[in-house]
């Protein structure tokens, strides 16, 4: 069999093994100037470096360095740094046995700690027995030994002997849990649970199995089967209050090993064990099967008004050709009497002649039934399946006790009265019964004949304790779900047992002291990163250079190469991959024809003064670029000749133009992204966007269909981009036989402005 362990191969590591992550290397071997010091006494780097690892050890995890240890490289190398030694010196280190156990005898006591004695290691395991009475988990107990141990000031024991104290202390807790269920039970108690595990003949099974395998279907038989089990649990006399003696997490771990160990295993277990698991278990199913009862009592209820809706419809529907013919009775009667009025004749002659009184008269039974069975109560359609409300309500009743929050509640005193008729075996009903828990519908039906009715009393009066059991107005004695609210919360007794004891748990030191310690550590913590950080270059956007924190601009977007072509005033920046400009002032170029500039040339170009009469040429030249790999693409940023450009009205389109013709390269300052451009046209074009109160222009290069040109056409709207537009220019434009069309562009990647931008398109078929 296998030797039974406390942790897991994860938690053991976690706990023991010696932290090599950047974070817990600084926290826990930082060494200190009072720290460096006492090493530097060491004369030999070797011995230092082993003086300085003991050192940290014995901080943290808490031991002695032992007998040809292998150390993580990353805590080496750490470790090594910080006081300017050879991390591959450490092989050199304690060859002598006799000066690591000087070292560490000295280590105990600049560190003011010792070894384990028994005291410590009793403490250390009524530390773990405290634990493992609200866990099992043998981290968390593990955990509570090592934190005892550093409390102490001790160097830890060996992880094998940790773990035996854990394994000792939950084996311990068990015990004592188990006590404390069955200490007060007497003999004849004891004996009759152990008979819980034996096959019954009654039912061929055994009384625990039984008890666990509950039906959950709602129905009355099934009702009635739990309420049997639960007053064969009230037999065995097992008082529910045995739970406040156990601690939560420890009873939740017994009720899922209980519910998980069937008969036949149970009676392996020792005799404590056995009869603790079956006290438990009996405790846990006496309220689950509250629970189930009530909700089964409630889903019961709740199909008996199904039914009597669904059977009030059928009737609906099965007396649709009996209604048809009196409807078409009725008519035929109302047209007889009209036609008498109208002719001045007798009514009744005219109605016997065109109906037949003998009709009307054979008519009326059928009649007067339907009305009656139309203006039926659901409360008299629900008395018809009495008989079924019996089979369950006496056990139902009989089997719990209600509680109100409301003195004298009408409504338990007639559970009450109805409960004592099942005791008493009586089927007649007092003359005088509770009825303030009823409608004022109700009582009229309920005392139609002047005697109440015992089955509309019987079934108005459970249809009330369902809703309000529904309602949790009313809850029963030794339920889970179905308690008053006043229960779900803590008592205030132990609220300040548990506030003495600062046992509330609520995440906030209330000691202000033990407050400031925590935030001292935190701050010492986060100091030591950041000097670590800073020394090796580690930070992000600041470095140090001769002792100084410089923080780190953020990279500009423009490029180096374009520095010294940047304005320094703020002027009209083209961003263009390719040229658009008349080829007197573009730096050499002697045609806008020529080979486009490289995206790096002309990724910052002062805009030319002679830009609006160029316009006409930029189809030309887009259309050229068009035939390379990229798509033509230009944006101008017109922040120094804001007062030249006056915002044009917009004109209402023709027909709409779909804006994912439009391809717009993303601009940081507003964020317009960047739209894929599909040419569907032989012909080129040159958007201009002119958002209003936005002092930017988005020129794209773009093609469109010869048929989605829509809006009016002018050969003078050059004057709408710029002031300075010479007449020449406009003839040039006109010369070239190019126009502008002015159109909205509704995108949602548009600038944000308040109104609809206008977009200017200029087009030229070549």
């Amino acid at each position: 069999m296998a030797k039974r362990k406390l942790l897991k191969i994860q938690d053991r590591k976690a706990l023991f093994d010696i932290p090599t992550d950047e974070d817990s290397l600084m926290r826990h071997y930082s060494l200190s100037p009072a720290d460096r010091l006492e090493i530097e006494v060491r004369r030999r780097e070797h011995n230092r470096l082993g003086f300085a690892v003991q050192l940290c050890l014995m901080r943290y995890p808490g031991r002695a360095l032992m007998a040809n240890e292998i150390l993580p490289e990353a805590m080496l190398n750490y470790i090594a740094e910080q006081i300017g030694a050879d991390p591959a010196s450490f092989d050199l280190y304690a060859r002598r046995e006799e000066t690591r156990m000087n070292h560490v005898a000295r280590l105990l006591r600049y560190l003011e700690m010792r070894a384990a004695t028994t005291e410590d290691r009793r403490a250390a395991l009524l530390a773990a027995i405290e634990a493992a009475t609200v866990t099992d988990k043998g981290a968390t107990i593990a955990t509570a030994i090592i934190t005892t141990f550093r409390e102490r000031r001790v160097l830890l024991p060996a992880a094998n002997m940790i773990e035996r104290m854990g394994l000792a202390a939950r084996a311990i807790a068990r015990r004592q849990a188990e006590a404390a269920l069955i200490t007060d039970l007497d003999p004849e108690t004891l004996g009759t649970l152990d008979g819980l595990l034996a096959v019954d003949p009654a039912i061929g099974q055994t009384r625990y199995h039984w008890l666990r395998s509950a039906p959950e279907a709602p129905g009355a038989g099934n009702l009635v089967g739990l309420t049997e089990r639960i007053a064969f649990l009230r037999m065995l006399g097992i008082d529910p209050r045995l739970q406040t003696r156990v601690p939560s997490g420890r009873w939740d771990q017994m009720i899922r090993e209980g519910d998980a160990t069937p008969a036949w295993l149970a009676s392996d277990f020792n005799a404590s064990r056995r009869r603790a698991t079956i006290v438990a278990q009996i405790i846990k199913l006496g309220q689950k099967l509250t629970d189930d009862a009530v909700m089964m009592f409630i889903k019961l209820m709740g199909r008996l008004f199904s039914q009597v809706n669904n059977r009030k419809k059928q009737r609906h529907m099965s007396a649709r050709l009996e209604t048809s013919k009196a409807l078409r009775l009725f008519l035929d009667t109302i047209v007889a009497l009209q036609a008498a009025n109208d002719m001045d004749a007798d009514p009744m002659t005219i109605l016997d002649r065109r109906v037949g009184w003998h009709r009307l008269l054979q008519v009326k039974p059928g009649l007067e039934a339907m009305v009656e069975n139309s203006d039926v109560s659901p409360l008299v359609m629900a008395a018809e399946q009495h008989a079924t409300v019996r089979k369950y309500a006496g056990a139902f009743l009989q089997t719990f006790t209600f509680r109100s929050q409301r003195r004298h509640d009408p409504l338990l005193s007639a559970v009450a009265t109805i409960k004592g008729l099942y005791a008493e075996g009586r089927r007649v009903m007092p003359d005088r019964v509770p009825v303030g828990h009823l409608t004022k519908s109700e009582r009229e039906l309920i005392f139609e004949n002047g005697k109440p009715d015992r089955r509309l009393y019987e079934i108005a009066t459970l249809t009330h304790l369902r809703d309000r059991l529904h309602s949790r107005d009313v809850w029963v004695e030794g339920s889970r779900s179905f308690r008053p609210i006043d229960e779900h919360l803590m008592p205030k007794p132990a609220f300040v047992a548990l506030k003495e004891e600062d046992k509330l748990g609520l995440g906030v030191q209330a000691d202000g002291a033990a407050w400031l310690a925590e935030t001292q550590q935190m701050m010492d913590f986060n100091l030591k990163r950041l000097a670590w950080r800073a020394r090796y270059g580690k930070l992000e956007g600041v470095r140090m250079e001769n002792g100084t924190l410089i923080v780190t601009p953020h990279t500009s977007a423009v490029p180096a190469a374009a520095e010294p072509s940047m304005p320094k005033s703020p002027t009209c920046i083209l961003w263009s991959r390719y040229p658009i400009c008349c080829g007197k002032c573009m730096n050499g170029r002697d045609s806008p024809t020529s080979s486009p500039m490289s995206g790096r040339e002309m990724h910052h170009r002062i805009l030319p003064p002679c830009w609006p009469a160029c316009l006409p040429m930029a189809p030309i030249s887009a259309r050229n670029a068009w035939r390379g790999p990229r798509k033509a693409s230009a944006h101008i940023r017109s922040a120094g000749c804001a007062a030249s450009m006056p915002a044009p009205k917009p004109i209402a389109p023709r027909r709409p133009v779909s804006p994912t013709l439009i391809r717009a390269i993303r601009i940081r300052d507003y964020g317009v992204m960047e739209q894929p451009l599909h040419p569907t046209g032989s012909s080129s074009g040159l958007a201009i966007g002119l958002p209003s109160g936005v002092t930017s222009i988005s020129i794209t290069a773009t093609s469109l269909a010869r048929n989605s040109t829509a809006g009016s056409r002018t050969n003078m709207a050059t004057s709408a981009f710029c002031r300075s537009v010479r007449p020449r220019a406009r003839l040039s434009m006109s010369s070239t036989a190019c126009s502008i069309t002015t159109r909205f562009w509704r995108s949602k990647n548009c600038l944000p402005i308040p109104v609809a931008p206008a977009t200017m398109s200029l087009r030229c078929s070549l």
